[in-house]
């Protein structure tokens, strides 16, 4: 009737399960371990029923057989010897057995007894769950904290997963248990349970003897669920902050900066409320050039502390004044009790606020407010920080958007006025011409002239306007807005040059800073304008005239004289290139009150300055007198 024994570490059962009985006739010396009696504890013979021998293993070794045993407990008794204690206390946990009997002599051998009865107490009282498992998943020893888990009095003998309800199992490895005791290896895999619970389960398989195949595993359940809600929580801000500046290609296109924005207000109320489930939020973008703090989406907050101005301060600004200056995290757990907390929220009594940071710089602050104390934790300023970095990436993408499209439209204009500025000059040089060779003809043809020069400079104006509708300075980025210079701002401009790249570069430079810039060919043409000017002005030439030292008709200081008879002091610029002036041009025209001298290719810089001061000058009160000769022959 004896059976081979087989090896667990199921020992806490060997010494503390089971229904065993104390075995009175044992040989002297020998030590036992059972349950308390039963009423047949103390019969030596066996009844009529096979039902009534007592089954019985034996921890020994040669010197103490279990045949020895069996002798002198007589025929009412089944003994089955085991090897190790550790193979006896798998045996008992079956239920099958009444005790375990072992002399001194085993117990002294087996030096892992003390040891064993440690561990038992060790997983006890350990948080997780530690469980031995057959090869039909059965239980056959726990340490109590899986019962507890699942409100259950006990659970050996039942199969594992139906104790957790027939969980979903998650991975990575599909069958855990079958891997482990085929593999004869660690596996781990994660469980999700219908009540929403999540469990991590480590199995291993047990050898009692090298080469022996494992009939048991021993398996630790570990509770994460909060850690999956949090990493759940995690993955789920992340996708949202993705999600809040996605827009498709057509509506890029199709939606102007202010809708994009609201757009992207919606979708951050939104994650706020579903995703980190937060009922009030107040969003500011900070001013880098005024420190103001402006509002830029409020929900649940006071009108007049939406309103309310704040600065970027420490001090006096409230808990968002002082993220915004030191760029690090508040939480205020008792509105009641912060000195620097001002009331957003009705009824108030805590509050969370976190820096908008873009590459480290303060761009804005996200606050969210609570009527409950202490409703905040380290967890939820480290969620609310992870989403505020991508509403931070989501305003920069709106920003770079906006600056995209008015960069593009700006380039656009830039590229549509270059284009027209030479053919709308020629239509000027030519009207201008027809007027100075046939003055006294028909006041009607002098009107229709006047009246093409007219629409040719609202050509380009118009142009101009469009521009700045489309793509007004504020929207572009600073590093390529135009800088502000008040004194060039509707400045009137000639340009005389037989180049056409000098003329071009002329448009493109100065009407970028708001120049209304005019070029002419030669001497000839250039008097013209400006003879036509003078007429239109009462007696006012350009601005400014920048005129090359060598036009094909003239000379520059012969340029010079002829405007003089326009007027005294011309503000007449003249430019020239690197080289020898062999007709000593510049030295005549200085001599003849020329103060300004421009060398080509324009370098942007020095062109701004010099028209500058010409300009200040004529407009200092320079001397303006009409000139009554007709335009010079070439």
């Amino acid at each position: 009737m004896s059976n081979p024994g087989t090896t667990t570490r199921a020992e806490s059962q060997a010494l503390g399960c089971g229904s065993t009985e104390t075995l009175q006739d044992a040989p002297t010396g020998a030590g036992t371990e059972s349950a308390p009696k039963s009423d047949s504890a103390t019969k030596a013979e066996p009844t009529s029923s096979a039902d009534a021998l007592h089954k019985i293993l034996c921890l020994c070794d040669e010197r103490n057989t279990s045949a020895a045993l069996a002798e002198q407990l007589g025929p009412g008794f089944d003994v089955t010897p085991v090897r190790s204690l550790a193979r006896a206390a798998s045996r008992l946990a079956t239920g099958e057995y009444d005790g375990i009997y072992a002399d001194a002599e085993g117990f002294r051998r087996d030096s892992h007894v003390t040891q064993l009865i440690h561990n038992i107490q060790i997983l006890r009282g350990m948080p997780d769950g530690v469980v031995l498992l057959d090869r039909d998943n059965r239980i056959v020893w726990g340490n109590g904290r899986l019962s507890e888990w699942m409100r259950r009095d006990e659970v050996i003998g039942e199969s594992f997963y139906p104790v957790l309800g027939a969980p979903e199992i998650l991975g990575p490895e599909l069958t855990p248990f079958d891997t482990a005791f085929s593999g004869g290896r660690q596996v781990s895999s994660m469980l999700r349970c219908d009540d929403g619970r999540f469990f991590r389960v480590n199995a291993a398989p047990v050898e009692h003897f090298k080469g022996d195949a494992p009939d048991y595993l021993i398996v630790t359940i570990r509770d994460v669920t909060a850690e999956q809600l949090e990493k759940q929580k995690l993955a789920a801000i992340h996708q949202a902050g993705i999600e809040l500046a996605d827009l498709t290609p057509e509506e890029v296109a199709e939606m102007e900066y202010d809708e994009r924005i609201e757009l992207l207000k919606s979708n951050i109320l939104h994650c706020t409320q579903d995703v980190l489930q937060y009922d009030v939020v107040e969003v500011r973008t900070l001013d880098e050039e005024t420190s103001e703090l402006l509002p830029l989406l409020a929900f649940g907050i006071k009108p007049e502390a939406e309103q309310r101005p704040l600065r970027s301060e420490p001090t006096g600004n409230g808990v968002t004044g002082f993220v915004a200056a030191t760029g690090k995290s508040y939480l205020c757990e008792d509105t009641g009790e912060d000195p620097l907390y001002i009331e957003g929220a009705q009824g108030a009594r805590s509050s969370l606020t976190v820096p908008l940071l873009l590459h480290d710089r303060v761009i804005g602050t996200f606050n969210v407010e609570s009527p409950e104390p202490g409703a905040f934790t380290e967890s939820d300023r480290q969620f609310l920080e992870i989403f505020a970095r991508d509403v931070a990436a989501a305003l920069n993408t709106m920003e770079l958007l906006a600056a995209e499209k008015a960069t593009a439209a700006f380039a656009s204009v830039e590229a549509i006025h270059s284009a027209v500025a030479m053919p709308v000059d020629d239509i000027l040089n030519d009207a201008v011409n027809v007027m100075e060779r046939y003055i006294g003809h028909d006041p009607d043809v002098v009107e229709r002239l006047q009246k093409i020069l007219r629409n040719a400079r609202d050509i380009k104006q118009v142009i101009q306007e469009v521009g700045r509708s489309m793509a007004p300075a504020e929207a572009r980025p600073a590093s390529v807005r135009v800088e502000e210079r008040p004194l060039l701002e509707g400045a009137r401009v000639l340009v005389a040059d037989a180049d056409e790249t000098v003329r071009s570069a002329a448009h493109d430079l100065l009407e970028r800073y708001g120049c209304v810039v005019e070029t002419a060919h030669s001497g000839r043409e250039a008097m013209w304008m400006a003879r036509h000017a003078c007429k239109e002005t009462g007696c006012k030439l350009y601005d400014a005239i920048l005129s090359d030292i060598r036009l094909p008709d003239c000379s520059g200081y012969e340029f010079l004289m002829q405007l003089k008879e326009l007027q005294e002091t011309p503000p007449l610029i003249l430019m020239t290139g690197f080289g020898y002036d062999p007709g000593h041009v510049i030295v005549k025209a200085r001599q003849a009150g020329l103060k300004a001298v421009l060398f080509k290719p324009f370098r942007l810089d020095q062109l701004l300055e010099t028209v500058e001061r010409a300009i200040s000058d004529q407009r200092a009160g320079a001397n303006q007198q009409p000139g009554g000769v007709s335009a010079p022959t070439a």
